[in-house]
């Protein structure tokens, strides 16, 4: 690794996210449609949906968090394209940097746009009634939980950003992601869908995510979900980290 790694990374970090200040609208946007889809589903669709006695808000909560997540992404994808064919890669890799800072700065801005968009979407939740049982450690939990969730998804959203060849390439990959939750049990229980349906939604990452995130605000042990919810949230970071570094190297080389 360059020895001029870390600083160069905090050094373009900073631009990456004094472009993020000048243009907070792409937050606010990110999680507009959350938050639509949150009080759809409360307001409009909630009262039909049995899940016993816990309040709706809270049972789709989690399901719209990893929604905020796979939404955000899009503009890391964009972000990366833009520097592309701006030609701010090349001129960077002409000068004495490392040759990843650039690359490791996106991904922490993701980190911390997403960061805000989730906050803003928790709290939305909270003035809609959402009230969790959870201590620090469980919100803690919660939080690592996003956090490697965001990582997994943000390595994924790099290698359309380098290599799509319009704008609209770049973010449409995201859509599969945000469509994914509605196949698990982000937004009604599994056991309410047909047979071969429900095995694919009790199969695939978002509900293992989901159900985790879901038991650490109610107060609730996670038990053995816990560990499935990681493993499949390691398993897809270094999966999606290897081939974006391998696309990279490919683009620079």
């Amino acid at each position: 690794m360059n020895r001029h790694f870390f600083g160069d990374t905090i050094v373009l970090l900073g631009r990456s996210l004094r472009h993020i200040t000048r243009s907070l609208d792409t937050i606010i946007t990110t999680a507009v449609m959350p938050i639509a889809f949150m009080l759809l589903f409360v307001y409009v669709f909630g009262g039909a949906i049995d899940t016993g006695s816990v309040p709706y808000v809270n049972y789709l909560l989690p399901g719209i968090l990893l929604i905020t997540v796979a939404s955000g992404i899009a503009y890391t994808a964009f972000r990366l394209f833009t520097d592309m064919k701006s030609g701010i890669f090349a001129r960077f890799q002409s000068m004495p940097t490392a040759r990843s800072s650039l690359l490791w700065a996106h991904v922490l801005t993701s980190l911390v746009a997403n960061a805000i968009s989730l906050t803003v979407v928790v709290i939305v939740a909270l003035l809609m009634g959402f009230r969790s049982a959870a201590g620090v450690a469980a919100w803690l939990a919660v939080a690592g939980i996003l956090v490697l969730f965001t990582l997994a998804l943000t390595w994924i959203a790099v290698i359309p950003g380098l290599t799509a060849k319009t704008v609209d390439g770049a973010s449409a990959f995201s859509y599969p992601l945000i469509f994914l939750p509605f196949i698990s049990s982000a937004f009604v229980p599994t056991g309410t869908m047909p047979g071969w349906l429900r095995a694919f939604a009790e199969n695939q990452p978002v509900t293992a995510i989901v159900n985790t995130i879901r038991a650490l605000f109610a107060g609730q042990p996670a038990g053995d979900g816990i560990w499935t919810a990681l493993a499949w949230c390691a398993g897809i970071l270094v999966i999606a980290y290897f081939l974006a570094m391998n696309t990279y190297r490919r683009k620079i080389s």
